[in-house]
């Protein structure tokens, strides 16, 4: 609502901005692509599939106490491919709204928050699709302790927020950035502890994966859904949460600080 005298205050711009990019990017996501909700459902199915099959060969369940592996591999999938969004996602954002930086209202950090919001949106779609089709074929996906599920799911996003905020300034700035991030998808998804558990590996390796805040973020969503689950050792809250808040500030401040650079982009 515009103030008495008829002009519209700072927030109610800024509102009105991401509300024109949300729906431009929902439409463009869902509707543009008349296979784009398959492909939103598909890829983390198949994903799934694949590593149940390769479980079969691996006997990776043996290792994980408190939970099943099909579900606690469902899980992993689904954290992992929101940060892995928000990260890579963010990258394109700027380009893909270029003609709209024309206008004064709109600046380099509204795309990119609007489109991981779209993201984050349409991922929680998929996570609930997953915990009703498995109540369907009778596996286990709802979480035994739905608060904490939550607090996970919520700091996995904003860890990818973040991360995308930092990569949508150094992938548009240097596109070479862009390339080296978009190889970095395969290794993470190893190290992360999403696949294969990480009580696999030797101690002496995991004290260097256990760096990667991924993990510890991806643990506390499977004790969320897993209240017996026992989680590796070494994970830590308090570690993740710095990170997080850690990517949140730096991307803000190379958005501040590089803004008339990514317009002139």
């Amino acid at each position: 609502m515009a103030s008495s005298t008829g002009i519209r205050t700072p927030w109610q711009v800024t509102r009105s901005v991401w509300f024109a990019l949300f729906m431009r990017e929902a439409v463009s996501r869902t509707m543009a692509d008349r296979f784009g909700w398959f492909w939103m459902l598909f890829e983390p199915i198949a994903f799934t599939l694949i590593m149940v099959a390769i479980r079969t060969f691996i006997r990776g369940d043996r290792f994980i106490v408190g939970a099943d592996f099909v579900p606690w591999l469902i899980v992993g999938l689904l954290g992992f491919f929101l940060v892995r969004s928000g990260m890579m996602e963010a990258m394109g954002a700027i380009q893909a709204n270029k003609a709209l930086l024309a206008y004064r209202q709109v600046t380099p950090v509204d795309p990119v928050l609007v489109r991981n919001a779209v993201d984050t949106l349409l991922r929680t779609v998929v996570l609930g699709v997953f915990v009703a089709g498995g109540l369907l074929i009778d596996i286990d996906l709802f979480p035994d302790q739905f608060y904490l599920a939550a607090f996970g799911w919520l700091g996995l996003w904003l860890l990818g927020l973040g991360a995308g905020l930092i990569t949508s300034v150094a992938g548009t700035l240097i596109p070479e950035v862009a390339r080296i991030i978009r190889m970095l998808n395969l290794p993470l998804l190893i190290i992360s502890g999403v696949i294969f558990p990480l009580q696999v590996m030797p101690r002496s390796l995991l004290e260097w994966l256990l760096y990667n805040p991924i993990p510890h973020g991806l643990e506390y969503l499977r004790l969320g859904f897993f209240e017996s689950y026992q989680m590796v050792d070494g994970i830590s809250l308090l570690y993740f949460w710095l990170f997080v808040l850690g990517f949140l500030a730096l991307g803000l401040v190379l958005h501040i600080r590089y803004a008339a650079e990514l317009q002139a982009r």
